[in-house]
């Protein structure tokens, strides 16, 4: 070790001793100012993320909810031409239904004409 750095006396180390406590307590009092404002802008910067992700949460739901209307939407447009068509059909059913009915009473006339002659 170079001696010209060393203390010379008790005096000169107590100086020295008082030195380093007076520089390390500022120094802590720096880092804990410096540690203060980084937590702050921390918290700030934290903040501005989550509104940040709330407000893309909220645009995912939304469209979400855009979405399943459109869906809806075509199913009902499906199901309104599925029911005209199915109405359609129910009634050229009931439209064959009567005309079968016709043919069967002509038929049974016809058969009971045959079997049963008229009395002369």
């Amino acid at each position: 070790m170079d001696d010209q750095n060393l203390p010379a006396t008790r005096g000169d180390l107590a100086t020295a001793v008082e030195q380093l406590r007076s520089g390390t307590e500022q120094l802590g009092s720096e880092l804990r100012t410096e540690m203060g404002q980084l937590g702050s802008e921390i918290r700030t910067e934290m903040e501005q993320l989550r509104s940040e992700m709330n407000h893309q949460y909220r645009d995912l739901v939304e469209r979400i909810h855009d979405g399943q209307t459109e869906l809806l939407k075509a199913f009902y447009s499906y199901a309104q031409g599925n029911n005209k068509r199915v109405a359609e059909l129910e009634g050229n059913e009931g439209a064959f239904r009567s005309r079968l009915s016709t043919i069967e009473d002509r038929l049974l006339e016809v058969e009971r004409r045959l079997n049963f002659p008229p009395a002369a």
